[in-house]
């Protein structure tokens, strides 16, 4: 029996998506549960399991192509006689994609030039933004032993780290894996050396090159997604409201924790969260039925992609997470944000999103709604300004200005007006209690 892979909704707004490598090659034996094919959705980059037993047979969609949601990408046969009688499928099934090579397993294991017949060779690593990608197994078990990843040289697919190499990475001894069946020629001790010496002259496919003056460099599936999804906020009747905010107490506080790894973004996000405590309109969102109240306070965080694009990874009850952890939380998720390791739900579950230029230098910007979401607070940069203080003197004070965008189908001025005036109460008289 024959059995497809489709190529999965990762996400609700994905449409389609892209191959980014092979884990298995034709003819790999591949267990019911296993890891097959890395996708890349519209904002993150997914392992695809299997969810049938047998042996991959055939590769519909190659590594670096993209195919629709629903789509057959490979095929998988119950047993090995069955993988010759899956080959004329899979050539039917792909009359986009350039024709497959028909060449037995074995040889099309060897074979160089299609991207997913090297799968199992480690010579290019699979990296993202420089980062080197890890399986969810190795990344949970690098957290737990406490191993930095990016200290390890992977020796699966394309570089990618797994958990065998966590383990020997901490010490532990575990069970030797099974020579890969497709080089069995390949001695498995100097995989790093080749593949510093390929990536120069064979960069992977998921590694964007630079634009060239005059050049038209098509959208990848990140920017895609941004693309639709402010399309959709132009359908909603937003309005602005600014606010000045005195920073000083702010400042203090950040100098006195910043050595603990504190981040100013982990403070702006716990300030927010603990005012939504008070608001919890502003946390809510537009529905047919009517408003709809989050039962948690997740707050997002725009995030600039080195490739282009940008994600919002989302800091999960933030008012309830003290400021240490949250820090510590939020460097995790940039890192696998860039490195596109993100799951669906640590970006897309966002009540609130903060978007910051401040560190830019940017002193004022509007922010444009993001959909599903009541309001989004654009946050300028603090600087020293000459102001009138209550009792008639002028004196210097570090102030920003924040910008807040609303539906008004849900907030209304007078809501977002004592949501920034709560907020700036807290930043300038009690920032202290961010940390408690």
């Amino acid at each position: 029996m024959i059995n497809e892979v489709f190529m999965p909704a990762l996400s609700s707004t994905m449409t389609e998506g892209k191959v980014v490598a092979w884990v298995k090659s034709p003819g790999d034996k591949v267990e019911k549960g296993e890891t097959v094919v890395i996708v890349e959705s519209d904002k993150a980059d997914m392992d695809v399991e299997s969810f049938y037993e047998g042996y991959l047979a055939s590769i519909i969609t190659p590594a670096g192509e993209t195919a629709t949601v629903g789509a057959p990408i490979a095929l998988i046969a119950e047993t090995e006689a069955e993988i010759e009688t899956a080959k004329p499928r899979s050539t039917g099934a792909s009359q986009a994609t350039p024709p497959a090579p028909t060449a037995p397993p074995a040889q099309a294991a060897a074979t160089t030039t299609t991207p997913a017949a090297t799968a199992t060779d480690s010579s290019t690593p699979l990296t993202r933004n420089g980062r080197t990608i890890a399986s969810p197994r190795a990344r949970k078990l690098a957290k737990d032993l406490k191993v930095d990843l990016s200290t390890i040289k992977g020796s699966g697919p394309y570089g990618r780290i797994v958990a065998e190499d966590i383990e020997a990475a901490a010490g532990k001894t575990s069970t030797p894996a099974p020579p890969a069946p497709s080089a069995p020629s390949a001695p498995s001790a100097p995989p790093a050396p080749i593949a510093a010496s390929a990536d120069k002259s064979a960069p992977p496919p998921v590694v964007t090159p630079p634009a060239q003056p005059g050049q038209v460099v098509a959208l990848n599936t990140l920017q895609q997604a941004v693309v639709r999804n402010m399309v959709v906020s132009l359908q909603v009747p937003a309005f602005r409201v600014g606010y000045t905010i005195t920073t000083d107490s702010l400042d203090r506080l950040y100098k006195q924790i910043k050595s603990k790894g504190v981040t100013m973004t982990a403070l702006l996000a716990k300030a927010v969260a603990m005012t939504l405590q008070k608001h919890p309109l502003l946390n809510a969102f537009y529905t047919e039925q009517g408003i709809n109240y989050r039962s948690s306070i997740n707050v997002a965080i725009a995030v600039a992609m080195d490739d282009g694009g940008l994600i919002t990874p989302v800091l999960q009850n933030a008012d309830q997470v003290d400021i240490y952890s949250l820090s510590r939380t939020w460097k995790d998720l940039v890192d696998r944000a860039r490195a596109k390791q993100l799951q669906p739900n640590e970006y897309s579950t966002g009540g609130f999103t903060i978007s910051n230029l401040g560190m830019f230098g940017v002193d004022r910007f509007d922010a444009i709604l993001p959909p599903g979401q009541g309001a989004i607070l654009a946050v300028g940069a603090s600087r020293p300004q000459v102001i009138a203080t209550s009792d008639g003197l002028f004196g210097v004070k570090n102030q920003m200005q924040v910008n807040m965008t609303c539906d008004h189908r849900v907030i209304y001025g007078a809501h977002a007006a004592a949501f920034l005036q709560d907020l700036a109460k807290l930043i300038e008289t009690n920032a202290q209690s961010l940390t408690l």
